[in-house]
């Protein structure tokens, strides 16, 4: 238990993989002389790996976690050559010496905490001292950290979440990255190949880079992205030609938004999302939706059948209103019993949703969701209007549905268009391949917020493709409406349609 309340704290997943400690040792491309930093020490796997290669190694340690220092101690306490401090390699004073006067490490390697609590205090001392970061990611400040204590064509090599290659917040350090250093090659494989730990919002990376104080220098290199791995065993003996290979310039990232990494194995999706002109973030309002705060007093369900329905109260249809869009004054409640409305929640369902669960609109409980410490009555403005809901998290595509002026909660993203008259275009272009294909390049996680959903490029239709798509989603939601499903011979046409639109 002792083990497990340290792990949350201090986000330490030990490298237990032979093959991932063994790749990143041998892109440090070792020499007799070097002076090498491991800043979050854990249980001295890399350490034992560089003493294999080089008993004689200089290896300078840091641990922030008592447990693990005394262990790093007793490990190599007979090495004079071994370094170890308990410290906290963000704040310690020494390592913030060495760092402003060039570096003092030749080769640095790790596998930082992921995302470590950090207390209040301790929260605004790293704000204030990595101001352009995203300190809730500790890895991130680790990496950005390290970059600073590397000497001049000093190597590191890092195992983190490949979430830095594409998410906003972390727009500062990919440029400092692109422009501090040249990357030698990004390796691209699935969380699951790290024993005993599987993270729902993202796969991992390994980074290997190369300090250089020269800008022109680092914008002109070449790199090499290695994904498509199906076994960790293929970090040891890299073969590319099982393996999706691609090649870049820094300068080529620098050029995407947000200097995001858009790797992708067609070229046109990257072309899309850099040349077109609109996003659709300019053709329409995305936004997250509601949040009662406390579901289970709130929400009500009209089968126990439904996925994850059991620990809900069943609704009385006696209390379901149907009229409630002729109520002007919506957004304060309803009076009477008739008091539950329909909400959209997420899920995997393609344009239109069945009415399954209903919200308590009472008076009394829209009082609780505009005050409620845990509510979250945001974007109230789009609150039963037309619009498009499509799923937070998607476990393989993306999809989307119609949001029909119900409520919609915070799982969704709505998406309405300025002009509505596309709303049948987005809504079938949200579950194409096409869209899905997109998304995927912009944020490779299972994740799709709303600032995501804004960046991806629209392609205005031409009239006549427009019109085919309006009528064949009109006839895909009646068919829903009327029989619950739809023909996939539908689908499919207007997949074609939106994927010959985007030209890829």
């Amino acid at each position: 238990m002792v083990m497990m309340q340290e792990r949350l704290v201090y986000q330490a997943f030990y490298t237990k993989s032979t093959c991932i400690v063994d790749y990143m040792v041998n892109k440090l491309m070792l020499e007799s002389t070097d002076i090498i930093f491991e800043p979050c020490g854990g249980d001295g796997v890399f350490v034992e790996a560089i003493l294999a290669v080089n008993e004689f190694a200089t290896i300078d340690v840091c641990e922030l976690n008592d447990g693990a220092y005394q262990m790093l101690l007793n490990k190599f306490s007979h090495y004079a050559n071994v370094h170890v401090r308990l410290c906290d390699t963000l704040l310690d004073s020494a390592l913030t010496f060495s760092a402003d006067f060039g570096g003092l490490y030749d080769k640095i390697i790790a596998n930082p905490p992921y995302g470590a609590w950090q207390d209040l205090e301790k929260r605004a001392i790293l704000k204030k001292m990595y101001t352009d970061l995203y300190a809730k990611d500790t890895y991130a400040l680790f990496l950005f950290r390290c970059i600073e204590l590397l000497k001049e064509d000093g190597i590191l090599s890092f195992i983190i979440p490949d979430t830095f290659l594409n998410i906003h917040m972390h727009k500062a350090l990919r440029h400092h990255i692109l422009t501090n250093t040249k990357i030698l090659e990004l390796a691209l494989f699935s969380s699951s190949f790290f024993p005993g730990v599987n993270f729902g919002y993202a796969n991992l990376s390994i980074i290997t880079l190369k300090k250089a104080g020269n800008k022109s220098d680092c914008i002109n290199n070449q790199f090499k992205v290695l994904s498509s791995f199906t076994d960790v065993k293929q970090l040891s003996d890299i073969r590319e030609a099982e393996l999706s290979v691609f090649s870049f310039t820094q300068d080529e990232i620098l050029a995407n938004p947000d200097y995001a990494f858009l790797i992708a194995t067609n070229i046109g999706i990257t072309k899309a999302i850099n040349d077109s002109k609109l996003k659709v973030g300019d053709i329409a309002n995305c936004v997250t939706g509601f949040y009662s705060g406390d579901d289970k007093a709130f929400l009500q369900v009209n089968s126990f059948d439904l996925r994850n329905s059991k620990n809900y109260a069943l609704v009385n249809t006696d209390s379901i209103n149907k009229e409630y869009k002729n109520i002007p004054d919506i957004l304060d409640g309803i009076e009477g019993e008739k008091c539950f409305l329909p909400i959209v929640k997420g899920g995997g369902t393609k344009f239109l949703k069945q009415e399954c669960w209903f919200m308590d609109w009472s008076k009394k409980a829209v009082e609780h969701y505009k005050s409620g410490k845990k509510a979250r009555f945001q974007n109230s403005q789009y609150y039963f209007q037309f619009g498009i809901g499509v799923p937070m998290i998607s476990s393989s595509r993306i999809t989307a549905s119609l949001i029909e002026n119900k409520l919609f909660d915070q799982s969704i993203v709505g998406v309405f268009p300025i002009d509505k008259s596309y709303t049948c275009y987005l809504l079938a272009f949200f579950n194409s391949p096409t869209c899905n294909k997109l998304i995927r390049t912009i944020n490779p996680s299972a994740n799709n917020p709303a600032n995501y959903i804004k960046k991806i490029p629209f392609i205005l239709p031409s009239d006549e493709q427009k019109i085919f798509i309006d009528l064949v989603v009109q006839e895909i939601i009646d068919s829903i409406k009327v029989d619950g499903v739809y023909k996939e011979a539908l689908e499919a046409d207007l997949n074609e349609v939106i994927k010959n639109i985007y030209g890829f």
